[in-house]
């Protein structure tokens, strides 16, 4: 679960954005004293995620404004299915919605496809985890809906570990050092409490890799063959985790080679918002009035 202050400031910057001086259209529309109540329906199949995010742009628009959970974070849902409940003043749920909504998808279609692939994982030792290509400032909610949807959590930022790679690893062999010994060194400069992880791009390099002290080996883009043969090299010596380019298609195979972690950016950098609506509910007029 995301800390309920970091909630309320994502929230509340995006709140900000979309209505810096208010509603125009709803104060100027919508009677102060007008109440509404309004579902959340699901337009598609799914995974729920970010219910206290949804709850939060209503409660900082307008605290009078009650939200009710009817599903929980990571709870599979069917297409038409009544998720949460909104009462309270019209002007603050009209005000609040597009902001809980927008969230509220992009969070849920996170958990869903995190769900996809880790249903093609069942069975193996893999874990699906995430990576760093989230959205600017979402990065805590995007996580959550990863865990939500069953996947777990790479680093969270670039101040958590050690990851060398490619780039780092040509920088840091330029003078003509080797990549053992300079990992070594690089160890000694570290936090005894840091993991340090090393991005491979050929067999070759993981012997080397290894004597540098790595706790995690990462074989990117390797074909399915070189991913058995860099899990049998590695033989338990270190965390081997697959990464490059996998998709659902692919992501079985992945993970039946024996890696321990695949990790998979399309998770959040491209994945598609799912379809979800607040619908204002109208109460029929009692028979013989109109």
């Amino acid at each position: 679960m995301t800390d309920a202050r970091e909630i309320d400031r994502i929230v509340g910057a995006a709140l900000d954005e979309d209505a810096p001086w208010g509603d125009l259209t709803s104060e100027t529309l919508i009677p102060a004293d007008a109440t509404a109540t309004a579902q959340l329906v699901a337009r598609e199949a799914g995974v729920l995620s970010g219910v206290d995010v949804f709850a939060a742009a209503f409660r900082l628009v307008d605290p009078r404004i009650a939200v009710e959970a009817l599903a929980r974070d990571g709870e599979p849902f069917e297409a038409g299915a009544t998720l949460a409940r909104v009462e309270g003043p019209a002007r603050g749920i009209l005000h609040a919605e597009r902001i809980g909504l927008n969230l509220l998808q992009r969070m849920s279609g996170i958990a869903t496809l995190t769900a996809s692939y880790v249903a093609a994982a069942a069975g193996t030792r893999a874990r699906i985890v995430d990576t760093r290509k989230t959205t600017p400032g979402l990065r805590s909610l995007e996580r959550q809906a990863v865990r939500d949807g069953g996947g777990r959590n790479h680093r969270r930022s670039l101040s958590d570990a050690v990851m060398a790679k490619d780039n780092h690893l040509a920088v840091l062999t330029a003078g003509g050092q080797d990549l053992a010994t300079a990992l070594l060194a690089a160890r000694e400069r570290m936090p005894h409490t840091a993991h340090l992880e090393v991005e491979v791009d050929r067999l070759d390099q993981v012997e080397a890799v290894l004597a540098g002290g790595a706790d995690t080996v990462m074989l990117d883009n390797f074909g399915l063959d070189d991913l058995r043969r860099g899990v049998e090299l590695i033989a338990g010596r270190a965390v081997v985790e697959a990464s490059g380019g996998v998709t659902l298609d692919t992501v079985g195979a992945i993970a039946a080679t024996g890696v321990d972690v695949i990790s998979v950016g399309a998770l959040t950098h491209s994945v598609r918002s799912l379809d979800l609506g607040l619908d204002v509910v109208v109460e029929a007029e009692p028979a013989g009035q109109s």
